[in-house]
């Protein structure tokens, strides 16, 4: 991954959402199959989103036809009752993606910061990933983590293709990557 990034935001965004998915794992003692970072079109503060096997049956247990809703909700980040989790913890990255972009007004160092700020949450999630937050072996392949924009783009899937050993991707791939 030799995307361009800034350290110290890497830091900043691994130390917030470490603290907010060891809570979020802490305190819901599920089995969790997705995990992401999630940003605006803008650029804006990232949170975390995720899913478990059971908020999803939960969830669609309230559903009339929850076989037809599985889809929709499987892997929707707005729809998880894990949306915004921790949101706490990334006050200071707020306060500094919001520092960052003082001044910026031109539309072509706008999009550079952007993009400059996926790079540093899907290194901060590939670094906690080499920690083992998300689990090793049999139990990191039953985990989809990513890096994301929305609306979605292709930098989701290539993000995510690059984050994720390939048999924890076969289902996400089949049932919501973006196409190139």
């Amino acid at each position: 991954m030799n995307l361009k990034i800034d350290k110290k935001l890497v830091e900043l965004i691994k130390k917030a959402a470490r603290q907010a998915i060891v809570n979020l794992f802490d305190e819901h003692k599920e089995n969790f199959y997705y995990c992401s970072l999630i940003t605006d079109g803008e650029g804006n503060c990232p949170v975390i989103s995720a899913w478990s096997e059971e908020a999803l049956e939960e969830v669609l247990s309230q559903e009339e036809e929850p076989e037809e809703a599985r889809l929709d909700y499987k892997w929707s980040y707005a729809d998880s009752p894990y949306y915004a989790y921790g949101e706490t913890f990334f006050a200071e990255v707020e306060k500094v993606f919001n520092e960052r972009m003082e001044g910026i007004e031109n539309d072509d160092d706008v999009q550079r910061e952007i993009d400059l700020r996926l790079n540093c949450m899907e290194r901060a999630m590939a670094d906690l990933d080499k920690e083992g937050l998300f689990g090793k072996g049999k139990k990191r392949k039953r985990i989809v983590i990513n890096a994301e924009i929305m609306p979605p783009d292709y930098g989701n899937t290539e993000r995510g293709i690059r984050l994720n050993p390939q048999k924890a991707l076969v289902e996400w791939l089949e049932e919501i990557a973006e196409e190139e």
